[in-house]
């Protein structure tokens, strides 16, 4: 676990830093907004204690917060990411369980293991976010579509950034 932590450190620095100097001034009609960050999450191993996953979850959501000026919008939605991922992984795990030293990441589990993972991910962060924002439901379905496509600009932006690992991790 401890030659982990520089590359896990080095990714949330470079997803953080991605999402407060690029993303977040990227202007999609100021209704589609595309938060990457959520891969950290994501991405973290299998045998991440969930009290430490919590913690990450509520770092990580605590800094685009700062950044943003969003008084805590973001960590709760990361808070509560990290909280139902466990069961999320347990409801897509292989019949004899995750192999030990394996990730939750395409190279590992495949392409549509990791879609599914990451869309649900995603959807459940975004869902939560736009909703404890707008904190009624007066204009449900406004927000549930802005849920949607920010969700599906997520998503997009995560496989961007997968495959930069990937073709990253094959020249190493």
């Amino acid at each position: 676990m401890i030659n982990l932590v520089p590359r896990y450190l080095f990714n949330f620095i470079i997803l953080v830093l991605v999402q407060v100097l690029l993303l977040n001034n990227l202007q999609f009609s100021g209704f589609v907004n595309p938060y990457l960050y959520v891969l950290f999450i994501i991405t973290l191993p299998f045998s991440t204690p969930k009290w430490l996953l919590l913690a990450l979850g509520f770092t990580t959501g605590i800094i685009i917060d700062i950044f943003m000026n969003t008084l805590g919008l973001h960590a709760a939605a990361t808070v509560f990411m990290a909280f139902v991922r466990p069961f999320i992984l347990s409801s897509f795990s292989p019949r004899d369980g995750y192999e030990v030293g394996t990730n939750p990441v395409p190279a590992d589990y495949g392409f549509g293991w990791f879609f599914k993972y990451s869309v649900l991910m995603v959807a459940i962060h975004h869902l939560f976010l736009f909703f404890v924002e707008a904190f009624n439901f007066e204009n449900f379905l406004s927000t549930l579509w802005r849920s949607i496509l920010s969700s599906v600009a997520s998503v997009i932006f995560i496989f961007i950034a997968m495959l930069f690992a990937k073709r990253k991790s094959r020249t190493i």
